[in-house]
């Protein structure tokens, strides 16, 4: 019953779409390439998102995470493109994913990156905005 999407990614239909509940994806040994000195870079992925029609088969992930393998790419990039990609074949709720860096140079890294539906035709950039003048102590208009 599984549909493939883009980037080999399979989805299911979520079994229970009239309830918000949270699906959390631990990829524990994930692997890219550094694209300054091709060195491997080793951390952690989890992905968190409320689904909203489909949820992702966890095996077509497995092998969607691993394809990041041989790939030269900033910690910064990959997570948001993970994002990217698997709000574009998912439309969640809501998703979030966070790439934890194991230490490399005596430097540990976190890189965070989330989505949100729009809410009555707001846009996810008006959110952010309003989401740094709070930070800022400014109006939240």
């Amino acid at each position: 019953m599984a549909k493939r999407g883009s980037h080999g990614l399979e989805t299911f239909p979520n079994p229970n779409p009239q309830r918000d509940y949270v699906i959390r994806h631990v990829a524990p040994e994930f692997t890219s390439r550094c694209p300054m000195t091709g060195q491997p870079d080793f951390g952690s992925v989890m992905i968190e998102y409320v689904p909203d029609r489909l949820c992702v088969e966890l095996k077509s992930l497995k092998l969607y995470l691993q394809a990041f393998r041989d790939e030269g790419i900033f910690y910064e990039a990959v997570t948001n493109r993970i994002l990217d990609e698997l709000v574009a074949v998912l439309r969640p709720r809501w998703m979030k994913v966070e790439t934890r860096w194991n230490p490399r140079g005596g430097m540990h890294s976190v890189v965070t990156a989330e989505h949100r539906q729009a809410a009555r035709g707001r846009t996810r950039q008006v959110s952010v905005e309003r989401e740094n003048r709070l930070r800022a102590g400014g109006p939240s208009r």
